[in-house]
């Protein structure tokens, strides 16, 4: 341990230096930019994905089937539960490291947050937002990479904000992902028989399955006489001379 303490507080460890990369871009850019990657990268990001979980589940209730909803419907569900999931898993992993945060151990950083006195190694953040992404590529594809570009984002700001290092960062991509889909098979198993059972009640029943009407079919509009003879086809014809 003291090997590492005396890594991460000199200048050859490259993970210090990508962090002052990062967090350095703070001094060149303008005030009001800066207060914008603090909202994103606290509250901004996670608020998106919780909308892109939504969006996800409305469009996994238009199934035809309930079957097909339903499993639909409980992949989506396993995104915010492994978010939560993996942030406990997160509590003994902060613990047992106990790395204090970037800022007091390095001078010169921007610091756009204040009031972090917790640990650092693993990111929260990163960890939320990157399972949320994972489990939401296991229920859609197009939502899954939407979550993973914005827990890219989430990774990358939290740096830039000078509360975490590199690694904090990548540490919470590990864990996220790990958890979003090594336990992916079984939440499905225990998920899916429940939004059947939902799915089937009538009071709750559309929060699992509601699909889209098909819509009635048009009418041909022309004379009677048109109407009467368009079943009639050139081959019945030719059978009944």
């Amino acid at each position: 341990m003291a090997g590492l303490e005396a890594l991460e507080t000199s200048g050859t460890n490259p993970d210090v230096t990508l962090l002052y990369d990062i967090n350095g871009l703070a001094d060149d850019a303008p005030r009001w930019f800066d207060r914008v990657m603090e909202f994103v990268g606290e509250y901004g990001i996670l608020v998106a994905l919780v909308l892109a979980v939504v969006w996800c589940w409305w469009g996994a209730r238009k199934r035809g089937a309930l079957d097909d909803a339903a499993s639909s419907v409980a992949a989506v569900v396993w995104a915010p539960l492994a978010a939560g999931l993996a942030v406990l898993v997160n509590v003994p992993i902060r613990s047992f490291v106990e790395r204090p945060r970037p800022f007091r151990d390095h001078d010169g950083l921007t610091v756009l947050v204040s009031g972090k006195n917790d640990f650092s190694f693993v990111s929260d953040h990163a960890t939320l937002a990157m399972a949320m992404g994972a489990a939401l590529f296991v229920a859609n594809r197009k939502f899954g990479l939407l979550g993973i570009g914005l827990a890219l984002l989430e990774g990358f700001c939290r740096v830039y904000m000078g509360v975490h290092y590199p690694t904090d960062v990548v540490g919470g991509f590990a864990l996220g992902t790990a958890v979003a889909l090594l336990l992916s098979p079984l939440a499905s198993a225990l998920l899916t028989p429940l939004a059947k059972a939902v799915g089937r009640s009538r009071r709750a029943g559309r929060l699992v399955w509601a699909p889209v009407a098909e819509p009635p079919a048009r009418k041909t509009v022309g004379l009677p006489e048109a109407r009467d003879a368009a079943p009639e086809s050139s081959g019945e014809r030719d059978l009944a001379a």
